[in-house]
């Protein structure tokens, strides 16, 4: 008779352990008989190549006897092998898998077709060549094997985030043909479940005793040499299993997840075999597994699988039918939630929706963002306006500081639009479904008694791998068992519809979601966040001129098709590794060039467009002046001469219209002059009557004045325009951190007094200029420029960085109290504190901005614009721009990769880089107020164009315009209906909302397939002042849900509202009453045999 158990916790615990182990005892456990009879591949040969071939080519190579563990490479190469294979005739009515491992990623082939990811460290390291060996099956085939030279996390040298290893080699460790244990295989899993209860129950729990004693008595029942005993220990397992929990218990919805960083620490071509390789895999899943879903977010890559590996997406489509494979976000990538424009934002739901609706035939509900750096307080207003309702994270449980006190709860934005979001409360989205896993979602779950439903997912991450068939066992089992947690195969679907059931107790959070972590990739890599800022600038003018161009001239077509590729090429590198920085130097090459591309292929359209406009104009041949922004503006601008000789003119032209260049040199203007002096001691004032400016010797702001009032915005005692220098040694990465404690070492870079001398004397324009050291091997030099009649001091700059581990800032002490600052964000602005009371307060020490930043008191403040920075704060009365952070891990070759002041970026040591900042005083209603002080908004970008002649684009200004007499401006006429050309899939182009100050959003939709309106053009513009605030008026909800424009027009909840009366000419007018000042929207639609449009009122 067998002697009952002791009671000794550790001894029968580790005895278990070590009866399941893959590293003791394996000679005598029961893992070490996973696997039974095996034998080596009958033949293997390969070829190495740079490129990435297509199988097709591939296989036509010539291939090379290779033998196991032979080196290939180097990184980001690709080795291919052919797997000669012979099934020994024993194995008939046995699993037969060909088990694989090497430090590469690789891709199995079979038949012309990808079957199966192999990846070592996402644990898939065997293919299933048969479940069941039958008489009449072939015994010999032959596979290849696609071998990236590269791991699942890139490449790096001794880290696991590192800047990829140039040389680094790779080989193939095990190749062979194995009879695969089923039967050992789901003991295994019994026995590590039963493990991980009795570990995560603890002593003090009675069930974790019963799951202990249980795996005991497996082991002593179950003999690994003897197959028959394994019954026995599993139906002990079984009883165990069996045993139910009560109609309380919490319900856990598991979901297999593949994260894949469309770039990071691989390129972007690398992502398309990493999709190939993970969402195969998950096929191979699906198959096997009828209740396993899989949940895909990223329209981006599904696109690439579609165009490279047609089979496999053919597949996906397949098992979307059946509701296996579930495409989420609704976006085009996961894009970084700080930095894109609101425009951009709405174009990754626009292409991505469309995508989804495409190929899937519906479009997500839910928006899936796991894995970005912060979250603006706009995205609810605007998913709500592309039809998501839903939204899912987990990047905030990294917070730094403080614990976010949600995991599930309403979020609302700036606007009041509210959408449902959760929180996987496991914190993760690459669980494994272990045990501890599993109890650590109900333990944590902040909103225990709100709701009982919470989110599970499960697979391999960041580099791809996703699920593996030992996941889905463990859930499986897991699925009604007493002591734990209801484990359901579910979907997004049904995790929120059953939220939504609970919701009535949830709680709300106001704002945005800020992550107290990653503040550096506000600024690193300066020259993608100029890059991206450009290109967002260049698509919105060719957008707008192509628009008025179709209204303009039956001749001209509207360019539908090169619009979205360059719209997507930017909605890739807006991805959160890129657009962030924190990407390695390929892949901030890439970017490079693709903003290149767009730069280029945006400036040709811009250039068609403008002709088409201009075509038909009197006059002779000469430059035309065009202004692609809502409101008139008047500016000084530098223009060409002949023999290439620029001269300064003031010029003015109409909102979204252009204006005659002068031909000769003109007078002064009737306002005042600039005038510059410079004093004995060398300090410099600049005054045009508007502004007045005094710079000291070393280019230091002291003071800055605004003339009509007096008032001085410089805080007493102190200078603008400081330079300083901190350390930057963060925590974990330098190219996402910065600490709290780089405040600390705040150093004054102090200039030398002399150094400052005039630059143009004044007249249409003053300047003064200075050279400046910082640190020990960098050097600064800056123009500041005072035009006439402007209200804003600018700081042109151009810096060589030979810096490690610095941060370089600028700041601006204010003459201002004000417990809050105001940010421009996305389609509006945000207050965010001044002073650090408390810990959620001092958490925010380094935000981010968009075009501009604010610290205001009543009637009076301190406006900072920029032209492409983004990490910005404001302590005290202290206005700060962030300007350089080196982030060296990814940039082995050089020391400062990017670069600099207000938009710029370094490629390599002494680089050099030109970049903008505007500072500006904005009184008598200041942002700060949540008011504006006329109609043109702070930080808007330059919108003019100089076109020479009627028919031929010249060239772009980069300057700010506006109006008067003599212009022309672009607005359609009322009888004029725009023919809008086919678009390439027979659907009619965009329908472009066009925006306006950054308070006040408007964003672009395109028309379905289904929408029974078949052509629309579709313009909106806002004055800087009145209407619904931080509203967005679009017809994105309206569009993509396929609703028909009628006799009235239909809106989403949440946009213009009813009351809509005829004019006279069958127009509609908006409300008096609507906005409060009448200062509201402008909308003109045709479509074809009606002309809507809501006009201005009468006097408004």
């Amino acid at each position: 008779m067998a002697a009952p158990a002791l009671k000794h916790w550790r001894t029968t615990l580790e005895r278990v352990e070590k009866f399941v182990s893959p590293l003791y005892f394996t000679d005598c456990n029961l893992h070490g008989r996973l696997f039974g009879d095996s034998c080596p591949v009958a033949a293997l040969s390969s070829f190495q190549t740079p490129e990435r071939l297509p199988y097709q080519e591939a296989v036509r190579q010539e291939f090379r006897p290779a033998q196991i563990r032979d080196s290939f490479g180097p990184t980001w190469w690709t080795c291919w092998f052919r797997v000669e294979l012979t099934i020994p005739e024993a194995w008939v009515g046995q699993e037969v898998h060909l088990r694989w491992e090497s430090d590469g990623e690789g891709l199995v082939w079979r038949d012309g077709e990808p079957v199966q990811g192999l990846t070592k460290e996402g644990e898939k390291t065997s293919y299933v060549l048969t479940d069941r060996l039958e008489e009449g099956d072939p015994r010999s085939l032959t596979l290849y094997v696609e071998v990236a030279c590269n791991g699942l996390l890139g490449a790096g040298k001794g880290s696991m985030i590192a800047a990829p290893d140039p040389e680094k080699m790779f080989q193939v460790s095990r190749a062979e043909l194995a009879v695969f244990r089923r039967d050992v295989h789901r003991l295994l899993v019994d026995l590590e479940l039963l493990l991980g209860i009795a570990k995560g129950l603890g002593e003090d729990n009675q069930r974790s005793f019963q799951a202990l004693y249980t795996a005991n008595q497996m082991v002593n029942v179950c003999d690994p040499a003897q197959p028959e005993t394994f019954p026995v220990a599993q139906a002990l397992a079984s009883r165990f299993f069996g045993q139910r929990g009560g109609e309380s218990q919490h319900t856990i919805h598991a979901m297999g997840h593949c994260h894949i960083d469309t770039a990071w620490l691989w390129p972007f071509k690398e992502t398309v075999r990493k999709c190939a390789r993970s969402w195969v895999s998950a096929v191979q899943l699906m198959e096997q597994n009828p209740e396993f879903i899989f949940a895909c977010s990223q329209a981006q890559q599904l696109e690439w699988v579609k165009s490279h590996y047609p089979g496999l997406h053919a597949r996906l489509q397949e098992f979307a039918c059946r509701g296996q494979f579930v495409p989420v976000g609704g976006t085009w990538v996961e894009m970084d939630g700080n930095l894109p424009s609101g425009e951009a934002m709405v174009r990754q739901f626009l292409q991505g929706q469309n995508f989804f609706l495409q190929e899937f035939g519906k479009m997500c509900s839910e928006f899936w963002l796991p894995d970005t750096f912060g979250y603006s307080a706009q995205l609810p207003q605007i998913m709500r306006s592309c039809g998501i309702r839903h939204f899912l994270t987990q990047k905030l449980s990294w917070n730094l500081v403080n614990s976010f006190p949600h995991h599930t709860f309403f979020w609302e934005g700036l606007d009041g639009s509210r959408v449902l979001a959760h929180f996987p409360p496991g914190d993760s989205y690459g669980m494994q479904g272990s045990v501890e896993e599993v109890l650590k979602t109900v333990v944590k779950n902040r909103d225990k008694g709100r709701t009982n439903h919470s989110a599970f997912l499960f697979g391999f991450g960041d580099g791809g791998g996703g699920p593996t068939q030992t996941m889905v066992d463990r859930l499986k089992r897991l699925h009604n068992t007493d002591g734990l947690p209801r484990v359901q195969l579910s979907s997004p679907g049904r995790l929120f519809s059953a939220l939504e059931t609970d919701s009535g107790q949830l709680c709300t959070w106001v704002g945005e979601l800020f992550l107290e972590l990653h503040n550096g990739t506000y600024t690193t890599h300066a020259q993608i966040k100029k890059g991206n800022r450009e290109c967002e600038r260049i698509l919105h003018d060719v957008e707008l001129l192509s628009s008025l161009a179709v209204a303009r001239s039956a001749q001209f077509l509207y360019p539908a098709a090169q619009l979205q590729d360059l719209w997507r090429l930017l909605l890739l590198n807006q991805f959160h590794d890129v657009v962030t920085g924190s990407c390695i130097e390929l892949v901030a090459e890439e970017a490079m060039c693709h903003y290149e591309d767009i730069r280029a292929h945006g400036n040709t359209l811009l250039s068609a467009a403008a002709a088409a406009l201009c075509a038909g104009e009197p006059g002779p041949e000469g430059l035309l002046i065009v202004n692609t922004l809502p409101w008139k503006r008047t500016e000084v601008l530098a223009l060409p001469r002949p023999g290439g000789a620029h001269s300064l003119a003031l010029v003015t032209v109409p909102s979204m219209g252009y204006a005659p260049a002068p031909t000769s040199l003109q007078p002064l203007p009737p306002q005042q002059p600039v005038f510059v002096v410079q004093e004995a001691d060398g300090s410099v004032t600049l005054d045009n009557g508007i502004i007045r400016v005094t710079l000291d010797p070393t280019g230091c702001l002291t003071s800055l004045v605004l003339v009509a009032s007096g008032r001085e915005a410089i805080a007493e005692g102190t200078v603008g325009n400081q330079f300083v220098l901190f350390d930057d040694v963060p925590l974990y990465w330098d190219a996402w951190d910065v600490m709290d404690y780089h405040l600390e070492t705040r150093k004054p870079v102090r200039g030398q007094a002399g150094t400052l001398a005039v630059g143009i004397e004044g007249g249409m324009r003053g300047s003064a200029w200075f050279l400046l050291q910082i640190g020990a091997n960098s050097r600064l030099s800056q123009e500041v420029v005072l035009d006439v009649g402007c209200p804003y001091v600018r700081f042109h700059t151009e810096v060589h960085w030979h810096e490690a581990h610095k941060f370089l800032k600028v700041e601006f002490p204010a003459r201002v109290r004000s417990p809050q600052a105001t940010y421009e964000v996305q389609f509006g602005h945000l207050q965010r504190p001044t002073h650090h009371n408390t810990s959620w307060d001092w958490a925010r020490f380094e935000v981010w901005a968009h075009r501009w930043m604010d610290l205001s008191e009543h009637g009076f403040g301190l406006a900072l614009l920029n032209d492409c920075k983004y990490g910005a704060s404001v302590r005290g009365n202290v206005l700060s721009l962030s300007l350089l952070i080196p982030g060296r891990w990814r940039y082995p070759r050089c020391l400062q990769p990017q670069l600099p002041p207000v938009g710029a970026a370094c490629p390599g040591p002494g680089a050099r880089c030109r970049l903008e900042r505007l500072l500006g005083v904005l009184a008598c209603g200041s942002v700060g107020d949540g008011q504006t002080g006329g109609d043109q908004p702070p930080g808007q970008h330059a919108g003019p164009q100089a076109v020479r002649g009627p028919r031929q684009p010249r060239r772009l200004l980069a300057a700010h315009v506006a109006a008067g007499s003599g212009g022309r401006p672009l607005r359609p006429p009322g009888a004029a209906r725009p023919r809008w050309p086919p678009a390439p899939s027979g659907r009619p182009p965009e329908a472009h909302l066009f925006s306006l100050p950054s308070a006040v959003p408007v964003a672009g939709a395109a028309t379905p397939t289904k929408l029974s309106l078949l052509r629309v053009g579709f313009c909106l513009w806002k004055a800087w002042g009145g209407g619904a605030h931080f509203h967005l008026p679009s017809l994105i909800h309206h569009l993509l849900n396929n609703k028909p424009l009628t006799q009235e027009p239909c809106y989403s909840p949440c946009s213009l509202p009813k009351g809509l009366s005829p004019d006279s000419q069958g127009r509609k007018t908006l409300p008096q009453a609507f906005g409060g000042k009448g200062k509201i929207y402008r909308v003109w639609v045709a479509a074809p045999g009606r002309d809507l449009g809501f006009q201005r009122p009468q006097g408004g």
